[in-house]
C-alpha cells in the first residue's frame, strides 16, 4: 500500500506527519511521492486561521478528485473541529493520530474504498478537561540535518482569538523518559540539531502540578545527550521567562540563542481583549533579561493585525513597539475569526483593513530583518549546512546560524557535506540573509 502525506500548519503538525509516515513504513507500507500514485492520501489539517481551515477542506476535496480510488484520510485540528460532513473516508482528528495505520487497515479490510463522494459524518468533541499524551515513540525527520521532539500537547490559556485549546484539548505532557529516549535516538542517527516543541511548550509538566522548572529540568537532560551539537526551543510564553529560567537556559551548553516569544499585539488594550496575561512592559522586561544573558540572540514573534475593535492608534502602538524591541522577524497574521471563540462574538473589522495593516507590519518586519542581518557583519558564526547547490562551477552551502539567520557560503573547493557544522566570519548581508567567509 502506498501512502501520500500532505501537512498544513505548524511544526507540531509536521512532527506528527513524520510520525505517521514512520508508522506506515514500519508496518510494511510505502511512501508515495504524489497523490495520484497513492492508495491512501492523508491530509494533516490546520485550523489556526479561517484560511487554513478552508485550505484543509480544499486539499481533501482535491485529493479525492485527482485520485478517486484512493482512501482519503483527514487528521489534525481542522478535522477535529468539524461538525457535519468532512470530505474524507476516515476522520481522525487530533487524539487518534497514533492509531492511523490500524484505522486505515481496518477500513480497507472491511471493504471500504475511495470514491468521488468521500464524505464522513463527524461530531465535534467537547474540549477535554483531562487527557493522556498520545506517544508516537521515536520519530525520524526527513530533513536529515535537524529534528523535532514533541514533548507536550494542548493548551489551557483560552486566548479569546484562539481555537487551538478546542482542537487540541488541555495541556498534557510526554513522559520524560520517552523524550530522552527519542533525543538519544535522533542524535545517534546523525542529527546535529534538536528542536524541542509543543503546542504550549512552557506548560510542560503543568498537568502534573509542576511549574516552568519541569521544562528546564528536561532541557538540561537533553542538553547532556552525548553527540548533540545544537538545541533549539519552539515558541515560548513571555510570563514563563523568569530570572531562574533564563539563568538555567544560559547554563545549557548547546542552546541556540534564538527565542520566539509570542506577542500578538504591542498595545496593552488589545492584549487585554485577547486575554493575553501580560503587558507590553512585562514583555519588554523579559526580552531585556534574555538579551542581558544572550547579547547576540535573535528575537522573533507572532503578531495579529485587525483584532476586533483595534483602532488605528492601537495598531500604531504595535508598529512602534515592534521597532523598539527590534525583532529579528515578525510572523504577521490578519485576524481570522474562529467560531466558538470569544473574539468571534466581538464587533469585527473589515478584512481589507486587517490585510492592509498586515501589509504595513510585514514591511516593518522586512526592515527589521535586514537590520538584524547587517548587525552580524564582522562576527564569527557557525552554520549547519542544510543544502549544497552548484553555482558558476562551484558549490554554495546554505544553512542557519545558531541565532537563526539564513546564511550562504561559497565552499571554494572545501569538502563539506550536508549536515556539517562549519565556522567562518559573516562578511555580507542582503535583506534578511547573510554570507559567510571561511578563514
Amino acid at each position: 500500500m502506498k501512502v501520500y502525506f500532505l501537512t498544513l500548519g505548524c511544526r507540531v503538525n509536521q512532527y506528527e506527519t513524520d510520525a505517521a509516515r514512520r508508522l506506515f513504513l514500519d508496518n510494511g507500507h510505502e511512501n508515495a511521492d504524489t497523490p495520484e500514485e497513492a492508495d491512501v492520501c492523508i491530509v494533516n489539517t490546520c485550523s489556526v486561521t479561517g484560511e487554513a481551515d478552508r485550505k484543509s477542506s480544499q486539499m481533501l476535496r482535491r485529493m479525492a478528485k485527482n485520485n478517486p480510488n484512493a482512501v482519503i484520510v483527514a487528521m489534525g485540528c481542522a478535522s477535529e473541529l468539524k461538525t457535519g460532513e468532512v470530505p474524507a473516508d476516515i476522520v481522525i482528528g487530533t487524539r487518534e493520530k497514533n492509531t492511523v495505520v490500524k484505522l486505515v487497515e481496518d477500513f480497507l479490510a472491511s471493504g471500504g474504498k475511495g470514491s468521488l463522494d468521500h464524505k464522513t459524518s463527524h461530531v465535534r468533541p467537547e474540549v477535554s478537561k483531562t487527557d493522556e499524551y498520545h506517544d508516537f515513540g521515536t520519530v525520524l525527520s526527513p530533513e536529515g540535518t535537524r529534528a523535532f521532539i514533541k514533548i507536550e500537547d494542548g493548551c489551557n490559556n483560552f486566548c479569546t482569538y484562539c481555537i487551538i485549546p478546542f482542537a487540541r484539548g488541555r495541556v498534557v505532557s510526554r513522559d520524560e523518559g520517552s523524550c530522552l529516549k527519542e533525543a538519544e535516538f535522533l542524535v545517534g542517527s546523525g542529527y546535529k540539531e534538536l528542536i524541542v516543541s509543543g503546542i504550549h511548550l512552557c506548560s510542560y509538566g503543568k498537568d502534573q502540578g509542576k511549574d516552568i522548572s519541569a521544562l528546564l529540568d528536561l532541557l538540561k537532560k537533553i542538553d547532556a545527550v552525548e553527540g548533540l551539537e545544537r538545541l533549539r526551543l519552539g515558541s515560548l510564553e513571555p510570563k514563563s521567562m523568569t530570572p531562574e529560567f533564563i539563568s538555567g537556559l544560559k547554563r545549557l551548553k548547546h542552546l541556540c540563542p534564538h527565542f520566539h516569544l509570542s506577542l500578538q499585539s504591542g498595545s496593552d488594550t488589545v492584549l487585554k481583549r485577547m486575554n493575553r496575561k501580560y503587558t507590553t512592559a512585562e514583555y519588554e522586561d523579559r526580552v531585556n533579561a534574555l538579551r542581558s544573558e544572550f547579547p547576540d540572540m535573535s528575537l522573533t514573534t507572532d503578531i495579529i493585525t485587525g483584532f476586533p475593535e483595534e483602532t488605528e492608534e492601537e495598531f500604531n502602538e504595535t508598529i512602534e513597539y515592534a521597532r523598539k524591541l527590534k525583532f529579528a522577524k515578525i510572523h504577521v497574521f490578519p485576524y481570522s475569526e474562529r467560531e466558538g471563540t470569544k473574539a468571534a462574538a466581538m464587533p469585527q473589522m473589515d478584512m481589507s483593513i486587517r490585510k492592509a495593516r498586515a501589509k504595513r507590519l510585514i514591511e516593518v518586519s522586512s526592515a527589521l530583518e535586514a537590520e538584524f542581518a547587517s548587525s552580524m557583519i564582522g562576527r564569527d558564526a557557525e552554520i549547519l549546512i542544510e543544502k549544497i547547490t552548484e553555482k558558476d562551477g562551484g558549490e554554495i552551502a546554505e544553512g542557519y546560524t545558531a541565532n537563526y539567520i539564513r546564511t550562504f557560503a561559497d565552499l571554494d573547493g572545501r569538502n563539506f557535506s550536508r549536515g556539517d557544522i562549519v565556522k567562518g566570519v559573516i562578511f555580507g548581508a542582503e535583506n534578511e540573509n547573510c554570507t559567510l567567509r571561511f578563514p
